[in-house]
C-alpha cells in the first residue's frame, strides 16, 4: 500500500517503508522479495534505489497480490479455483460445507479481484481527511492515536 502513494516511477528505501508502517524490515524484505519475483514491484540497487511500483496502482488487483503473498482467496482446498484438493471423506455433490465455501470464495474474489490498489489508497486518503477533521475539531478525543494508524 505504502508504494501506492508514492509518485510514479519514485524508489523508496525498505527501511524508510518498514519505519513509516511499523513494519520488521526483515518481514518487509520478504513481503517484497515475493512481490518483486510475481512482477507487481521493481527493485534498484544503491543510493538511488530501492523498490517502486511495477505497473500504476490501478492495474494492480487486490486479489492477485493476496494470491502471492497468502495463496488461495478459497478457506478450504475443495473449494479453490488455484489449489483446489478433493476431499477424501466427503461427496463432493452434495457436501453443503464445500457449496457454502464455494459461494464464500467468489464473494471474495469478487471484492478482492475488482478492487485496485489505487481504489484502496484513495479511500484510505478519505478515511484518513474524515478522520483528521474530526481530530481537529476535537484534539483531546481518542480519534487522534486511531487517525494515526489509519493514515497508515
Amino acid at each position: 500500500m505504502h508504494l501506492a502513494h508514492l509518485p510514479p516511477g519514485q524508489f523508496e528505501f525498505v527501511s524508510e517503508i518498514a519505519i513509516a508502517n511499523n513494519i520488521p524490515k526483515k518481514f518487509l524484505d520478504a513481503i517484497l522479495g515475493e512481490l518483486r519475483n510475481a512482477g507487481f514491484v521493481h527493485s534498484r540497487k544503491g543510493k538511488d534505489g530501492g523498490y517502486r511500483l511495477a505497473k500504476p496502482a490501478s492495474e494492480i488487483k487486490v486479489g492477485h497480490v493476496i494470491r502471492v503473498l497468502d495463496g488461495p482467496l478459497a478457506p478450504i482446498p475443495c473449494a479453490s479455483q488455484t489449489s483446489y484438493q478433493r476431499c477424501e471423506d466427503c461427496d463432493e455433490a452434495t457436501c453443503q460445507v464445500r457449496h457454502v465455501m464455494l459461494e464464500v470464495r467468489q464473494a471474495v474474489a469478487t471484492v478482492l479481484d475488482n478492487r485496485s490498489l489505487a481504489e484502496m489508497r484513495d479511500a484510505a486518503m478519505t478515511t484518513w481527511r474524515r478522520c483528521c477533521c474530526v481530530r481537529r475539531a476535537d484534539q483531546s478525543s481518542p480519534v487522534s492515536s486511531i487517525c494515526s494508524i489509519r493514515r497508515i
